[in-house]
């Protein structure tokens, strides 16, 4: 149920396309909530037939012009409604952690390199979620609630790569060849 909310979030701090919001979801909200770009349209349609977002009137009307859209009343009663609805937390799946878990069954030979790669690719993402921080929120001090929020989900960001980063190491310590 989260991809029209995450859709709903996004649409609005800005109305967009789809392809405008694929653009984005690849660049801010897919860090922690991903989508493709058939998701997103599917989506799209789904959130405008029940009377939560429209598209917004052309200036002129042209032939394959990309459609804009924006949330509705409805759309933002929807959104408010849940963010406030509780909702328990998932049990985390990750493939790696079950391939550890065999391993423990059928040797761990050869594991060492998939969990080499793993660390690189959350050393790489922690240096991103870093780099975004320094340029977006220099001086945290005296954010804005909308600010102090998006930097919240930043920090979660970076608090979850630094443990991995952590944790791998300590993983490739213990499954070295």
């Amino acid at each position: 149920m989260s991809l029209p909310h995450a859709i709903l979030t996004a649409l609005l701090e800005k109305p967009s396309s789809g392809l405008e919001l694929t653009r984005r979801f690849d660049k801010s909200i897919g860090y922690f909530w991903s989508a493709t770009h058939q998701q997103i349209y599917r989506e799209l349609g789904k959130l405008e037939a029940a009377g939560q977002i429209r598209t917004l009137p052309a200036a002129a009307p042209t032939r394959g012009q990309k459609k804009e859209y924006e949330v509705l009343p409805a759309g933002r009663e929807e959104l408010i409604g849940w963010v406030t609805t509780p909702e328990d937390p998932r049990p985390y799946r990750d493939p790696l952690l079950l391939r550890l878990r065999a391993a423990a069954v059928v040797g761990a030979k050869g594991l060492d390199a998939e969990i080499r790669r793993h660390l690189g690719l959350h050393e790489r993402q922690l240096a991103e979620y870093r780099e975004i921080e320094t340029r977006d929120f220099p001086e945290p001090a005296g954010l804005e609630e909308a600010d102090r929020l998006r930097h919240l989900v930043l920090r979660a960001g970076i608090e979850l790569e630094t443990f991995w980063t952590g944790w791998l190491a300590e993983a490739l310590a213990e499954t070295r060849d």
